[in-house]
């Protein structure tokens, strides 16, 4: 049975898009789906096209891209879907759907290829050893889309002294310390984030250098004669001191036995 070819000239007996095309986001890797649904298709034909490149990439049943990554499927010659194949970047855009009726109909929808944050490591910084005065600034510079939230923060949770405050997080890229003190010596934690999961750190530890500093609890023992004792001291320092005691005179004491007797517990 023929159809009257005056009913193409009638708006009921046009192809008419049944829903929008939804606009789509995957994470980049990942399949995307674009939907297009038409009523009343007839003898009209449905094809995909890249808007911006206006790139046919599909032409009712026949696929015309050589891209590998992108192929067709219909249902009922009323559905037809786009299927991409782990989404590039280059894939983000817009995506039309049209029939060829005269003037054309179609209706477009938005790919969005988000991708998670990843530190950049050659404009990151890395362990670092400073001396105690100097000022420090730690670079984090990471990618992704959207455009990643950077943050600093202490691997132990210790509030950071910044600029005479207290504070647990740092916002942006650079974390900058005036006159670093031995109180600023821990692992600091670069955080990026954009929504996309997951977020992404990098650990960097500062090391600050600084002289040696000496505390002894009891600066007067007793003890009889033959009896043990334990002469104590405490040295703190970066890098790590070399400690030794001597006697009032100053020779070296290199004695095992003296040496067992008067115990040097630094730390």
């Amino acid at each position: 049975m023929h159809e009257n070819p005056s009913d193409f000239n009638t708006e009921a007996s046009f192809p008419r898009f049944a829903e929008l095309i939804p606009n789509v986001t995957v994470t980049i890797g990942r399949d995307a789906l674009l939907a297009c649904v038409v009523d009343n298709l007839k003898g009209y034909k449905v094809a995909w096209v890249r808007v911006d490149t206006q790139t046919i990439l599909s032409i009712h049943h026949n696929v015309i891209t050589q891209n590998p990554r992108i192929s067709l499927t219909y249902n009922d010659h009323r559905s037809w879907y786009l299927h991409i194949r782990e989404v590039e970047e280059s894939d983000r855009g817009w995506y039309m759907c049209q029939v060829n009726t005269d003037p054309m109909r179609s209706r477009k929808g938005y790919l969005q290829v988000v991708v998670p944050p990843a530190i950049i490591e050659a404009m990151t910084s890395n362990d670092m050893v400073v001396r105690e005065g100097t000022n420090v600034t730690l670079n984090c510079k990471a990618k992704g889309f959207p455009e990643p939230y950077v943050m600093w923060r202490r691997e132990d949770g210790v509030e950071m002294s910044i600029g005479g405050e207290n504070v647990n997080v740092v916002d942006g890229e650079i974390l900058h310390i005036t006159k670093v003190s031995r109180l600023h010596m821990a692992a600091y934690l670069c955080v990026a984030s954009n929504g996309v999961p997951p977020s992404i750190s990098k650990r960097v530890q500062l090391r600050v250098q600084f002289p040696p500093m000496l505390s002894i609890p009891n600066q007067l023992e007793g003890a009889y004669v033959g009896q043990d004792v334990v002469l104590e001291c405490h040295t703190e320092a970066y890098p790590a001191s070399i400690n030794y005691w001597t006697t009032e005179r100053g020779d070296m004491i290199i004695s095992v036995l003296m040496l067992n007797t008067l115990t040097n517990i630094c730390r």
